[in-house]
């Protein structure tokens, strides 16, 4: 029974497959409370999609794709903070626009170029082929954003609960808010080997919205969500070599059983305390 659980560990494949979950974990759980506060998912989910034409470009031009998905991911903030504050139009509605046009562009050109890689990679992830500049990659940029986050936690709580307060009390709200935009690009860049495009979202939303569901201080908020994520992102690549699934799939599965039982605790501890109150 012990080597059969053992297994998997004994694959230089899966041994990086855990690292770069341990890695991503942090990061992306740290962002999805500041994401969940402020109400920026969509913003996630445009930014995941919109780096794909910018991964194409790089690879047509022969540079590393990480410098095309995050100056894609920058340009897709950029614009939909200028049309959102210089038009009309609700930021949700200039956002599903954005995101879908580059996601479509990106489409064009990868069908319109000869080459082996998979697109299935880029979309889904590809965790078990995790290399050691993947690695690399993935470390740094985690322990950049990480670090980020957690010294400037305050002022960036501050500004996703009341932007208007936050530039009273003298904080600079313009480069909290895209320097939060910054963070967001380069953590999806972070991920894109670990979970892939479309995957990306779950890792940036699931573990803040069950931190959300479960405490009431910002701090556990921040705890209980990297707890949930680590233990998801492992659990996720453990099951899936038994199962024979992907890994990224699995671990959103897991992240959404998670975030089932937080919402059903939180009503009944709800129904308790209206029946106490009664």
């Amino acid at each position: 029974m012990i080597d059969t659980l053992l297994f998997p560990f004994q694959f230089p494949f899966m041994l990086n497959a855990f690292w770069i979950s341990a890695m991503v974990a942090i990061p992306t759980a740290l962002l999805s409370c500041f994401l969940v506060l402020k109400g920026w998912a969509l913003m996630g989910d445009a930014i995941s999609h919109a780096v794909l034409p910018g991964i194409v470009l790089a690879y047509i031009i022969g540079i590393p794709l990480i410098i095309g998905a995050f100056a894609a991911g920058m340009f897709c903030a950029l614009t939909t903070g200028y049309l959102s504050e210089n038009s009309r139009v609700k930021q949700d509605t200039v956002m599903g626009v954005v995101f879908s046009s580059m996601f479509g562009i990106g489409i064009i050109l990868y069908t319109s170029i000869e080459t082996n890689a998979h697109l299935d990679h880029i979309l889904f992830g590809n965790m078990l082929g995790v290399g050691a500049d993947d690695l690399w990659t993935a470390g740094i940029i985690s322990l950049i954003v990480s670090v980020l986050l957690l010294l400037n936690w305050k002022a960036l709580m501050l500004h996703a609960f009341d932007p208007a307060q936050a530039r009273v009390s003298g904080l600079h709200v313009g480069l909290l808010h895209y320097g939060l935009l910054t963070l967001l690009s380069l953590t999806i860049v972070a991920t894109l080997t670990a979970s892939g495009l479309i995957l990306a979202i779950g890792l940036l939303i699931a573990p803040g919205a069950i931190a959300f569901l479960t405490v009431r201080r910002f701090g556990a908020m921040m705890a209980v969500a990297v707890g949930v994520c680590m233990i998801s992102m492992l659990a996720g690549t453990y099951m899936s070599f038994f199962i024979d699934s992907a890994p990224a799939p699995t671990i959103v599965l897991i992240l959404t059983g998670f975030f089932i039982l937080a919402f059903l605790r939180r009503n009944l501890m709800n129904r308790r305390q209206q029946t106490n109150t009664v």
